[in-house]
């Protein structure tokens, strides 16, 4: 995390306005009608003034050569202009807690603009838009006089991929919905499939866990109904699991793969929701050669009879 800047040391404009203090209050030996009102003010206002009458002239200035518009849209509003040219602009912002967003998407998102100020930049409306943000799940916002803005976030952690009706999202944990996928930063994440699935990935993590060395080849979960779970395998085989104790099923499947290497077969599914037998389905080439070797097997027993 990035460290935290406070606002500027006290004892540094105490110090300076004091000094100034005495300087306003000295008694002087000239008449004080005889002293330009620029020298009886003090410093600060006649800034104050300066700045004022700069701000009138260039607001007439636009208005009469009819450019008030241009003026707005390249340099913003008026006020956020005089507030830069007294020095209160956005001079720099700092950002921590951010893990898969960029600055600028935390930027745009807390409607931070370089035509903006300081003084009047709104820090509770930028940490409420912050926190409509799907990915954040916290922000704090704060204003550091003279030209600092400082966010900390703490982010939604992507969790899983959730797949719905054609369309591909990134959740979290609680399966809340962070965003729609559309890049491959989260191309690792574990994959659930269905209505409601999103939901329940955490079984599903859960679940995969009980798979040992099959965890690697298992693709994606499709949750069947809103009540089990049927696996997709990296080679494209199915493996359908009860609704009731389906982690017993997977191992089922870990111990029939060690005995028979069930996955190197010419199979399109497993079929595991009955707890006493296990039901397999061919492929066509399969079933093909399948069909082949029975007739063989009886061509064989033709002859010999």
């Amino acid at each position: 995390m990035a460290p935290s800047r406070s606002s500027l040391p006290a004892a540094g404009p105490q110090l300076l306005v004091g000094e100034r203090s005495n300087r306003w209050f000295r008694r002087s030996r000239r008449s004080a009608a005889a002293v330009p009102l620029a020298e009886r003010l003090p410093r600060s206002v006649g800034t104050w003034l300066a700045l004022a009458f700069l701000g009138i002239s260039l607001g007439t200035g636009a208005v009469m050569g009819g450019h008030t518009e241009t003026l707005r849209q390249s340099q913003g509003e008026t006020r956020n202009m005089i507030a830069r040219l007294i020095g209160l602009g956005v001079d720099r912002v700092t950002i921590s807690g951010i893990a898969e967003l960029s600055e600028i998407e935390v930027l745009v998102a807390a409607g931070i603009d370089p035509k903006g100020s300081l003084a009047f930049f709104d820090a509770d409306e930028a940490r409420r838009r912050l926190e409509a943000t799907p990915l954040i799940r916290q922000a704090t916002v704060r204003k550091l006089y003279p030209g600092e803005i400082a966010i900390t976030l703490v982010e939604r952690e992507p969790f899983a991929l959730w797949q719905v009706k054609g369309d591909l999202f990134v959740i979290a944990s609680d399966g809340t919905v962070i965003d729609k996928m559309d890049d491959g930063r989260f191309a690792h994440l574990p994959l659930v499939v269905g209505p409601d699935a999103n939901n329940r990935a955490r079984e599903y993590i859960a679940l995969k866990a009980q798979a040992g060395p099959l965890a690697e080849r298992i693709r994606a979960a499709t949750l069947v109904s809103g009540r089990r779970w049927t696996l997709k395998l990296d080679n494209g085989m199915d493996v359908r699991l009860p609704e009731v104790a389906p982690a017993d099923a997977l191992k089922r499947l870990v111990a029939l793969e060690n005995d028979f290497r069930l996955l190197d077969k010419d199979l399109l599914a497993i079929d595991l929701r009955e707890p006493d037998r296990v039901v397999m389905r061919l492929t066509e080439e399969g079933a093909s050669a399948r069909a082949d070797q029975l007739k063989s097997k009886t061509k064989k027993k033709g002859g010999e009879a």
